[in-house]
Formats: structure tokens, C-alpha cells, sequence
């Protein structure tokens, strides 16, 4: 069963296009160390929450889109060994590097996590 990354982030909402340019430039390593598909999605019909919402998870102010993102991998192998080798600081790819490929927003606030699926249709 395949693996998924996934990820929620504020992004400034004048910084879409950088945004686009960023993900385009690093997303295909991705595919290249064996991610089966790579989705960046720009917020589009995400309510306010009473309790908790995606905005409150990533400290979203009015002026930024919330983005969610994933990468599907075959297996959870093929990730922790992509990751190794993309993270690897002896090793950085100009196009994961902040000097070449800076981040169009606050990655502090990014959320990210690694998820089994248990439901799969």
C-alpha cells in the first residue's frame, strides 16, 4: 500500500505565482527519488472552523491562502529513503536549496506529517 506525506501551509496570497514557480522547480525531485504523484493545492472552498480550522492550524493571516500539499509514494521504504538522500546536507539539490529555491513563505508555520492509509477505493 502506498505512503503519503502531507502538508498544510500559509502562503502569502501575492506569492501564488512564486509559490507555483517553487513547487515546480523542486516538485519533480520528488518524482525522481519514486514519488508515484506530487499535489499542490491552492485554497479554494475552506470554511472557518468554531473549534479548529486549517487557517488556525498554520497561523493563517488574512493576507495568505492556506495550501495543502502531498506527495503519494509506492511505500513507506521508498520515502525514508528519498528523503535520506534529498536531506542530505553533503548532497543538496541547487533546486531544494534556500539560496537557489527560497521558500515564498514562513516555513515555521508549515505542518507535516507521514500518514499509512487504512482505506484505500
Amino acid at each position: 500500500m502506498s505512503y503519503i506525506d502531507g502538508f498544510v501551509l500559509a502562503v502569502p496570497k501575492t506569492n501564488k505565482q512564486k509559490f507555483i514557480e517553487h513547487a515546480k522547480l523542486a516538485d519533480p525531485i520528488f518524482m525522481e527519488y519514486g514519488a508515484i504523484r506530487v499535489l499542490e493545492c491552492w485554497q479554494d472552498d475552506v470554511p472557518k472552523g468554531t473549534v479548529t480550522d486549517f487557517y488556525g492550524a498554520v497561523k493563517a493571516t488574512e493576507d495568505e491562502a492556506v495550501v495543502f500539499s502531498l506527495i503519494e509514494w509506492p511505500d513507506k521504504a521508498t520515502r525514508d529513503a528519498a528523503m535520506a538522500k534529498m536531506m542530505d546536507p553533503k548532497n543538496i539539490d541547487p533546486r531544494l536549496s534556500p539560496e537557489t529555491n527560497p521558500m515564498p513563505f514562513d516555513g515555521k508555520r508549515m505542518i507535516f506529517g507521514g500518514f499509512m492509509p487504512v482505506v484505500e477505493l
